[in-house]
Order: C-alpha cells, then sequence, then structure tokens
C-alpha cells in the first residue's frame, strides 16, 4: 500500500512539473538559460497543481476502466456459461449478467428496475450470478436460489428474498421458500450438493478473475456496465 501511494505522489510531482514547463509565462521563453523556480511558479500558479491533480486522478480512472474491460471481456465466454439461473431465450445473443448479493440495498434497488428492462426485452438472456459480499447470510441466500433453481423455483425465490422488508437469516430464507412452493428439506440437501457447490464456486471465481469488488455489477456481451436503467437500456439497444 505504501509503495503504490510513493509511486502515486511521484507520478502526480512528475505531472505537476510537466503543467510546469508548458504554462510557464511566456516571458521566461525569451531566456533558454533561465531556471525554473519551479516552487514560485505553483506559489503564483496554484491552479497548476489542481490541473495536475485532476488529470492525474482521471488518468488513473481511464486505466483501471480500461484494464476491468479488458479482463472482462477476456472472460467473456466463460461469464455466459455455467450453470447460473437465467431468464430468456437460451440462446440469446445478447446476454446479460448481474453479479449481486441479496443483503445488499443497492442489489435491493435496482431489483424492480432491473425487471422492468428485462420485460420491455424478452430477446435478451439474462443470467444470475448471486455472491456472498455483504452478510453472513448472504451466502446462504445464495446457495437456496441455486438449489430452488433445481426445483424450477429460481425467479420465485429470488423474488421473495428481494421484496422482503426483513433482514435475512437462514429461518425466513427458508419460510420464503415454504412461501414460494419449494420444497424446503429438498433445497436444504441440494444446497450442499456438488452441483450447487460448483455453481456457487464459479460465480465466486469469475468474480475474483474480472475483479468485481462491489455489487450489483452488471455485464453485456463482455462489456461492464453502469447500474443505471437508462445506461442499461442504452447499451441493450447497442447491441440489438
Amino acid at each position: 500500500m505504501k509503495k503504490a501511494l510513493v509511486i502515486s505522489i511521484v507520478a502526480l510531482l512528475a505531472s505537476v512539473a510537466a503543467l510546469v514547463k508548458v504554462y510557464l509565462p511566456c516571458a521566461k521563453k525569451a531566456d533558454t538559460n533561465a531556471s525554473v523556480n519551479v516552487e514560485q511558479v505553483l506559489k503564483d500558479h496554484p491552479e497548476y497543481v489542481v490541473n495536475a491533480l485532476q488529470a492525474y486522478e482521471q488518468k488513473m480512472r481511464d486505466e483501471e476502466e480500461a484494464r476491468v474491460q479488458a479482463l472482462v471481456k477476456s472472460n467473456e465466454a466463460a461469464l455466459k456459461e455455467g450453470n447460473a439461473p437465467f431468464q430468456g431465450p437460451a440462446d440469446s445473443k445478447i446476454v446479460l449478467v448481474e453479479f449481486f448479493d441479496y443483503a445488499c440495498g443497492y442489489c435491493r434497488r435496482l431489483y424492480p428496475e432491473l425487471n422492468e428492462i428485462i420485460a420491455q426485452n424478452a430477446d435478451v438472456k439474462v443470467m444470475y450470478r448471486p455472491l456472498a459480499f455483504v452478510s453472513p447470510y448472504s451466502e446462504y441466500a445464495a446457495r437456496a436460489v441455486l438449489a430452488a433453481n433445481e426445483q424450477g423455483k429460481f425467479n420465485e425465490l429470488h423474488t421473495a428474498l428481494f421484496t422482503v422488508q426483513k433482514p435475512l437469516d437462514e429461518k425466513l430464507v427458508d419460510e420464503l421458500a415454504g412461501k414460494a412452493g419449494i420444497d424446503v428439506e429438498k433445497m436444504k440437501a441440494d444446497m450442499k450438493s456438488e452441483k450447487v457447490n460448483a455453481a456457487f464456486a464459479a460465480n465466486n471465481s469469475l468474480a475474483e478473475k474480472i475483479q468485481i469488488n462491489g455489487v450489483p455489477s452488471l455485464i453485456l456481451n463482455g462489456e461492464m456496465l453502469q447500474p443505471a436503467p437508462k445506461a442499461i437500456q442504452e447499451k441493450i439497444d447497442q447491441a440489438k
């Protein structure tokens, strides 16, 4: 961490120095032998520091975004495969992948908006990849929906978990599953099965490979999206 900070500070100072050379008062140009008093220039023009800092921060953001996008693109095939629950045509050429956590407030707020987008784009395949980032019960909920999918009841439990107005725990997940018409005992057994273990492990592995550090995270045909309804729909329209 300290090493990265030192590198960042050095890079920032280099940017400031470069800007100082660019924005030196024109009078200096006449004397090629004149020495540059960087400290004085910065005192006279403190905006150079602000400009350099903003330019450096934007450069870092752009480089990080490009790096993540490259990781996502290189794992596009794996993101579209596997035993993940999905809605829409299985053979659709437009695939939207969502990484989420049932205990995530932002995921909960996106849920109804994403449902509207799904309803308006029946030709899009939407793959669901639950993770366990937020709560001690996140993994239990994630495994429960993957097991419910084995009974053809993913959507019922998915909806119940995102619309319930109580904090999740194992008892509540089981209760919601029962109300959704799921065989709870079978679900609990399947949660420990090799198939569900593999599906959950695949989600975690993919999230690590493309360096997902927060949820919700949305990917459309190998491109990371902003989790905002307008941005999602615009990208779907472009894909079509």
